[in-house]
């Protein structure tokens, strides 16, 4: 993004140069500002600064804030500075409230007066719809029936299109030395083929494409018929935004599309070079950092706010620099790689607790560096750049190095691109070179990992922090079914453990106990993008297959790949039939198990589970594995590898130990173990050079830019303001906006709160904000109803974000919360003046019409989890005025802010417990009107005790936001 107010007005212009030996391109050489303290700086910080310099207007950037940031070794954690990012990524679950908030906005402009049609993203924005996507169909899509938890379509679908058949006629072309049957193998070549919407794969004789699988083509035409009304509104935005870019359905996931054909590593505008960085509403946005670009994922409500021109603001991080040496073990994949390193830093968090701040990476920048970076691959760095949310820090940052060239290069990026690239890069000294000695720059905490210690890994039964090793996965489960309810714990009796519950299905009977598997699912996030661990699945299954070992059919298992790259690999490399022999079959294009969106489990399964009490397991190769996430009768759900994920649906159980106990029997009756099957270093890099090329890239390419028939023939209105379709249960014009007027009004004092929930610790965004299913009893089902939609059309909260009726309904609507005041989890809590325990969503309702404001209290670690701004949203419009707790996701605390909550902090050593809140009583909180950053707060209650908080607005721009009402509001006022 260009300076805010052009480039003549940055005071810092004397350090623009051209690059050599192409004078046309001009930069700002950030390397000569500050010499040796240029030098120390961590990599991820001098893109901090040079994006200070090129943005410094005096305004938004001051001159002062670059000179912090090049002081970074002094001024660490102790001052805030601005960040303009040079791109922001949505996607569809979080972007729709985004865009639709703008659509809003539009209107609010208007009604005040001003001109709607100024109302643009100043960034440009890239949304991807790869959250809607549900598995209507698996494994056989004609013999499977439509998930009704999901919902059928509201409306008849266009016309559909025909589902070819899986033969691909030879027609005889030259050089073509096989018959070629599609989805069959060749006695002789091995190989086989799949197609998938725009990315076709070629016969691998005569580079024919060969038809879709019959599941994708069914789930692509039941998706789009299922979110039309949401498509539609998203393709009316990409008519009348400036800067927005809709990435349609079946395309791929966000993170994917956004590493393979987003990133450009260096931008050039208007022959200006500067570094690529993106903020996104996906949490997976940090997947980047592996690439050299500096990102991370922040709510929709900063993130519009960026859209509108203001920089996101943070605190100048501390930057932990993370040294690996060595080289993995040949069984060691990069998820476990990924774990290992996720596991060092929540040692590192208990370990290296600092008095007054956030403990460990929480908050921080993690640069890695060594001579064992050097080993690992671009995809093995973006998979590992992935995981730092889940142990708290900003991002994890890879310098770009050789490493990052040669795979830009395979990716498509020409050469004249890669040369400037690397010559501007080396300029600016942001090019990490790791043959040549270097000074090394300055770190905050230096974390040592030796990578030929990693040894495999699964991680659950319902965290992802919760790490085992394979060879102890049978006696920590073991000792989880012994442990008292808690997050590893199960509790099941010792006379119960050994239960056995015989359930008959299609006809066969099978024999159910603790620990059986009854969810696989190799899904879109996370390692779908690292070809290694993919192609080890396929490697696994074809070798598994060829031994005769199968899939009990009874168990859910499903392939949902992050894009058709993926897909691409694993059919041209002859794997994919084999997957779906075991059932790995490709569902589709988006986010499914992860998210929630699975197909209910069979009715005599849940039945033998329910029956026995069973600890059922979902196994997935994802990042997050919280209880109930998968489904409400599976209590225990393991993160493992594409491969341990086959290998888990092999035995039908993750109550066996690998070492000693074999998967399964072979025709001839010899037992076959993991070690038998599991494919080699030298046979997944044989595969991997073979496959996975440059061509990939270049068909996603096509794929991109010629998009996908249904959206491209999608019929969208093009008026300056969005026509809101009053019956419409999809998109709703919000209520943000309602009480707008043209300047704030001033701060009030909350009195006589009532408080809404009474939590404990780890509350994440998933209990605060559902993304699956709608409950049939829950309030929003009782919405939904009530505009004459059946269960089967309730479709899912995800789905529905862009309705803020439902959303509202939806918020604390989690089967798994724990509300003190109820005891048990469930999505209720108390009506103090009637005394009624109700549905969060009707106790708040009732409030509201006593005029009655609502606080929130907690424990510590509120908010934590994937980012979502309904999380902030949904409180808000339930009445929410603060939340007090003892501690929060940095996020999450960022959202409340921004929507016009205010995020309270018990003072040190103090909580609910220790002041003897019962929660029962009414709190009055006092708000002056000259607000300072950390002010201290006085809070009464209504039977006399008196207490004080930490307001946690870290600077004067969330002050200034808060006062407004919020960031919306903030920015809408700047139209006016």
């Amino acid at each position: 993004m260009a300076n805010q107010a052009g480039w003549a007005e940055c005071p810092f212009q004397y350090l623009i140069e051209t690059l050599n030996d192409n004078p046309e391109k001009k930069f700002y050489n950030v390397a000569k500002l500050g010499g040796t303290k240029y030098d120390i700086l961590p990599y991820s910080i001098r893109v901090l600064l040079e994006t200070a310099v090129r943005n410094c207007d005096g305004f938004f950037v001051k001159k002062e804030d670059a000179m912090n940031i090049l002081d970074w070794k002094t001024k660490q954690n102790n001052v805030e500075v601005p960040f303009y990012p040079a791109r922001v990524l949505l996607q569809d679950f979080t972007g729709i409230p985004a865009v639709v908030d703008f659509a809003a906005m539009r209107e609010a402009v208007k009604n005040l007066g001003g001109d709607p049609k100024k109302v643009h993203p100043a960034c440009p924005t890239d949304l991807t719809v790869d959250h809607s996507l549900q598995m209507d169909f698996s494994k056989c899509a004609i013999q499977n029936a439509p998930n009704p938890g999901g919902g059928d379509l509201q409306k008849p679908l266009a016309k559909p299109f025909k589902v070819q058949t899986r033969k691909a006629p030879c027609r005889g072309q030259a050089g073509c030395k096989e018959p070629c049957d599609a989805g069959e193998s060749s006695q002789n070549s091995g190989k086989f083929s799949a197609q998938i919407e725009n990315t076709p794969i070629l016969c691998p004789f005569h580079l024919q494409p060969v038809p879709e699988p019959e599941t994708v083509l069914k789930n692509q035409e039941v998706e789009f018929g299922r979110n039309r009304e949401r498509l539609q509104f998203f393709k009316w935005s990409s008519k009348v935004f400036r800067n927005v870019a809709i990435i349609p359905p079946g395309t791929g996931m966000a993170h994917q599309v956004n590493l393979e054909y987003l990133s450009r590593v260096v931008f050039e505008v208007k022959d200006f070079l500067y570094p690529d960085s993106v903020l996104g509403t996906d949490s997976h946005t940090t997947m980047v950092n592996g690439l050299g670009i500096l990102g991370w994922g922040v709510g929709g409500i900063e993130t519009e706010a960026v859209m509108l021109g203001m920089p996101v603001t943070l605190t100048l991080p501390e930057v932990v620099g993370c040294e690996l040496t060595g080289l993995a073990s040949q069984l060691a994949t990069s998820i476990d790689v990924v774990l290992s390193i996720t596991k060092v830093f929540y040692r590192y968090v208990f370990h290296f607790k600092q008095q007054l701040r956030q403990a460990g990476v929480s908050g921080k920048f993690v640069e890695f560096f060594g001579s064992g970076v050097s080993q690992l691959s671009v995809v093995d760095r973006t998979t590992i750049a992935n995981m730092c949310p889940e142990y708290g820090a900003i991002l994890s940052f890879f310098p770009v190095d050789n490493v990052t060239l040669k795979h830009l290069k395979y990716a498509g990026f020409d050469k004249a691109k890669l040369e400037s690239m690397e010559a501007y890069l080396k300029a600016v000294k942001l090019f990490r070179n790791y043959q040549i000695s270097l000074e090394e720059p300055e770190y905050t905490q230096i974390i040592q990992i030796d990578l030929s210690s990693i040894t495999p890994y699964v991680s659950g039964p319902k965290r992802p922090q919760d790490r085992v090793v394979i060879t102890n996965m049978k006696s920590d489960f073991q000792a989880c079914l012994n442990e008292k309810i808690g997050f590893k714990g199960f509790q099941i009796a010792a006379e119960k453990q050994n239960d056995i519950v015989p359930v008959e299905y299609e006809g066969n009977k099978y024999r159910l106990s603790h620990g059986s598997v009854v969810i696989a699912a190799v899904i879109s996030c996370t390692n779908n993008c690292n070809p290694s661990v993919m192609l080890a699945a396929g490697l696994l299954a074809k070798k598994a297959v060829e031994a005769g070992l199968m899939v009990k059919p009874y168990i859910r298992t499903s392939l949902s790949p992050g894009s058709g790259v993926v897909t691409h690999y694993l059919s041209s490399s002859g794997v994919l039939p084999y997957l779906s022999k075991l059932g790995f079959e490709v569902v589709g294009y988006g986010c499914s198990t992860c998210v929630g969106n699975t197909a209910p489990l069979p009715e005599s399964i849940r039945n033998a589970i329910k029956q026995g009490d069973l600890v059922a397991c979902g196994v997935l190769s994802g990042n997050k594995n919280f209880e109930g996430r998968l489904c409400d009768c599976v209590r225990a759900n393991y993160l493992a590898s594409p491969p341990l994920v086959v290998a888990y649906a092999i035995a039908g159980t993750v109550n066996i130990d690998f070492k000693t106990e074999p998967l399964g029997i072979d025709p001839n009756g010899k037992n076959i173990y993991l070690h038998d099957i599991w494919p080699t270093r030298e046979e997944l890099q044989q595969v991997e050079e073979e496959y996975v090329i440059s061509s990939m890239f270049k068909e996603l390419k096509v794929k991109m830019e010629k998009g996908n028939k249904r959206w491209n023939f999608l019929e969208a209105p093009e008026s300056v303001l969005f026509p809101w379709d009053l019956k419409s249960t999809y998109i709703r014009c919000p209520s943000f906006f309602d009480k707008l007027a043209k300047e704030p009004v001033a701060l009030q004092p909350i009195e006589n709160a009532h408080v809404l929930l009474y939590l404990g610790d780890s509350v994440t965004t998933d209990h605060i904000s559902p993304a699956g299913s709608i409950a049939r009893s829950s309030a929003a089902a009782k919405y939904l109803q009530s505009k004459c939609l059946t269960p089967r059309e309730f479709n899912s909260y995800g789905a529905r974000r862009g309705n803020d009726a439902v959303m509202t309904r939806g918020t604390f609507a989690n089967i798994k919360l724990f509300n003190k005041f109820i005891g048990k989890p469930a999505p209720k809590t108390l009506h103090f003046p009637s005394g009624q325990t109700l549905d969060v969503f009707e106790a708040a309702e009732l409030y509201q019409k006593e005029g009655i404001p609502l606080i929130i209290l907690a424990g510590k670690k509120y908010g934590q989890g994937s980012s979502r701004d309904w999380t902030a949203k949904g409180p808000f419009l339930l009445g929410v005025k603060a939340v007090i707790a003892e501690s929060y996701e940095k996020i999450h605390k960022g959202h409340l802010i921004g929507i016009g909550i205010a995020p309270l902090q018990f003072l040190p050593g103090e909580n609910a417990n220790t002041l003897s809140l019962t929660g029962k009583e009414q709190f009055s909180i006092s708000l002056p009107q000259e607000l300072f950053p950390r002010i201290t707060l006085d809070i009464k209650t209504n039977t006399g005790k008196e207490f004080r908080v930490i307001a946690l607005f870290e600077n004067d721009v969330e002050i200034t936001m808060y006062k407004h009402g919020g960031i919306l509001n903030y920015v809408a006022r700047r139209f006016l």
